[in-house]
């Protein structure tokens, strides 16, 4: 006589873990459709506040660099809206007009080719502002023939450190040999940065894929003075720094000021990626007293 066993065995029949499968991706394929909504949106919303983020930043940037140009040195290209190019300044002062006959009193001489003049008070105390080797003076640009800083008509380089005087209360300034052609009403000058005494900014292949992104881009480009008026942009060299991607349209216009109103320059700048675009349109206003 054989022993009886009372085990039970428990656990899923194959039928019903195939029905939790069955029933499981029903389920999540009900919610997935619910949820894909909310999540494409906040996708969308995203890359939106991305493109415009970068528009934003690169407008400003640009309006921020043009508020420091040199006065009437700032124009476009004469058949290419796709750049503009202007002088930035460093700082600027007033020079000494006329020697008082003591020693030191050194005015900038616009008879002869001077190589030396005072500036009224001490150098800024912030770096970024210090006239330092290899900066340039201009005088009175009136972005004309005889007086256009692009060409260097009453530009000169500084070939020595300023050196302060304080009992004259004056900063010795020593540049090389130049007639500057006219003098400044209130005896003013202005200092453009040897390390880029031209910025050309520069939009690029601007157009759009079959993605719907933008395949342009918006370059800052550093030249070198003289620097003559073009009719197009010029070519951006590898390695130039970016300040925007996925450019899908540009442009930039310059109105020059008038006896009634200063110059107005237009920044106009369309990023897009994916279908989605944000174009950003900005005016600034350009003070040409020189």
């Amino acid at each position: 006589m054989r022993p009886s066993s009372n085990n039970t065995q428990c656990g899923f029949t194959l039928i019903e873990a195939i029905m939790v499968i069955v029933i499981t991706g029903i389920l999540a394929g009900m919610v997935a459709v619910f949820i894909r909504a909310p999540i494409d949106a906040y996708v969308d919303s995203a890359r939106r506040a991305d493109l415009t983020d970068v528009a934003d930043t690169a407008v400003r940037r640009v309006a921020r660099d043009i508020g420091a140009a040199l006065p009437n040195g700032l124009r476009t290209p004469t058949g290419d809206d796709q750049c503009i190019e202007f002088i930035p300044t460093r700082t600027g002062g007033r020079y000494r007009a006329e020697s008082d006959g003591s020693a030191g009193s050194d005015a900038l001489d616009f008879s002869v080719a001077d190589t030396s003049f005072n500036m009224y008070g001490p150098q800024s105390t912030v770096a970024a502002q210090q006239i330092a080797v290899r900066d340039l003076i201009a005088v009175y640009n009136l972005g004309i023939a005889g007086a256009n800083a692009f060409v260097q008509d009453n530009t000169s380089i500084v070939t020595a450190t300023p050196v302060w005087n304080a009992t004259s209360q004056e900063t010795a300034i020593t540049i090389a040999a130049k007639q500057y052609p006219l003098a400044s009403a209130s005896n003013r000058f202005h200092v453009i940065p040897g390390s880029e005494p031209v910025v050309v900014y520069v939009c690029a292949n601007v157009g759009v894929s079959a993605a719907g992104t933008g395949l342009g881009t918006l370059y800052r480009l550093v030249k070198t003075l003289p620097y003559p008026q073009t009719a197009a942009c010029p070519a951006v060299p590898a390695g130039t720094p970016i300040l925007a991607t996925h450019v899908s349209a540009c442009s930039f216009t310059y109105t020059p000021s008038v006896l009634q109103r200063n110059g107005l320059a237009s920044i106009a700048l369309e990023v897009r990626e994916a279908g989605e675009s944000v174009r950003l349109q900005h005016q600034v206003n350009v003070e040409n007293t020189p």
